[in-house]
């Protein structure tokens, strides 16, 4: 059969251990690591295949395992499969990505906000005619874009499709941007909703659609910063304080979202237009970064928790291979040797005689 040990026990070496069973030690623990299956012999020896008479469990190996609880020794790699390192690389990488990327373009995207509505509005200012389109109305963090698409798009000899975009960002002046709207002649319905959200509307929205999406958008480069920096601490690697880090950058994200939520926190003014209201309702944008926020509450949380539950399986996942970390900590103990030290340091007698 073929034996098993547990991991508190594999890859180490006992402090009894002396310096002339190091050389053992090592050829057995290559040997142990590098065969793909394994098979017992007829005492219960772990035997490589297509090496007979050659036992795995020799010398201090053999010794070591027995005081270990005689828990055998292991013919598998401590390392998963090469199929499994690069899936677990993969994830880790794609997941990474995708938040840094989702953090970024949110702030320059348009649908925290958004509403449709489909009416007979008049086309252009004093004029008497009529058409059937869809007006959208989507508020983003840096400003707004109206949306005008004829039913069918074209109708009275022209082609009505308008996507026109006010800005209120800081160093941004939407009052003339609505200004140039006027003067470029722009239909009724495009003119008539930006009016609602200017400094001079008596809806008083704009300053709060303004101050909500500067915080927001400082907030989530924040949440960047943090994500930025929890990516250096998995890599150093440092896996604990990285999830500590992914859960920082999950506050931040759902700050963001608390920061933009406060519009509503005063009445919308209601946008009549033909006999229709345009409602508008969170985006988008808006879902995407509390779904990303929570996903980073929940990788942050598995991760401390492993760290302190099985942190072998976080190393596992994170490619860090055991042996590694246990030279560090073991290899001390294997090289020292009090006595020998000792002995080396001390005078002999010729050199006591000589002088």
């Amino acid at each position: 059969m073929a034996c098993t040990p547990s991991t508190r026990s594999r890859g180490r070496l006992p402090r009894s251990t002396s310096a002339l069973s190091l050389s053992s030690w090592c050829s057995w623990r290559w040997r142990a690591a590098s065969c793909s299956s394994s098979r017992a012999s007829a005492d219960g020896r772990c035997v490589i295949p297509g090496c007979p008479g050659l036992p795995v469990l020799a010398a201090v190996g053999w010794l070591w395992a027995r005081q270990e609880e005689s828990r055998g020794c292991s013919c598998l790699p401590d390392t998963p499969p090469l199929s499994l390192q690069r899936l677990y690389w993969s994830l880790r990488v794609l997941l990474s990505l995708f938040v840094g990327v989702v953090i970024v373009v949110v702030q320059f995207t348009g649908d925290w906000e958004s509403g449709w509505v489909q009416a007979n509005t008049s086309y252009k200012s004093f004029s008497r005619v009529w058409v059937n389109a869809d007006i959208g109305l989507h508020i983003g963090l840096a400003g707004l874009n109206v949306t005008l698409r004829g039913n069918p798009v074209r109708q009275i000899n022209e082609t009505i499709d308008y996507n026109e975009h006010f800005p209120w960002s800081f160093g941004a002046d939407y009052d003339r941007s609505y200004s140039e709207g006027l003067h470029k002649g722009l239909p009724s319905p495009i003119l008539y909703v930006a009016e609602k959200f200017s400094t001079q509307s008596p809806c008083a929205v704009h300053g709060q659609y303004r101050i909500a999406g500067h915080y927001a958008s400082a907030t989530l480069w924040v949440a960047f910063c943090t994500w930025v920096i929890s990516n250096i601490l998995f890599s150093m690697p440092v896996l604990v304080y990285g999830g500590y880090m992914l859960l920082v950058t999950g506050a931040f994200m759902i700050f963001s979202l608390l920061s933009f939520s406060t519009v509503r926190n005063s009445p919308m003014c209601l946008i009549h237009i033909g006999t229709a209201t345009l409602h508008v309702a969170y985006g988008g944008s808006f879902w995407l970064m509390l779904a990303i926020g929570l996903l980073c509450f929940v990788a942050g949380t598995t991760i401390v928790a492993m760290h302190h539950l099985n942190l072998d399986l976080l190393k596992t996942f994170f490619g860090l291979r055991e042996d590694k970390a246990e030279e560090f900590q073991e290899m001390p103990e294997v090289f020292t040797n009090l006595h020998l030290v000792t002995q080396g340091l001390s005078p002999q007698p010729s050199e006591i005689n000589s002088v």
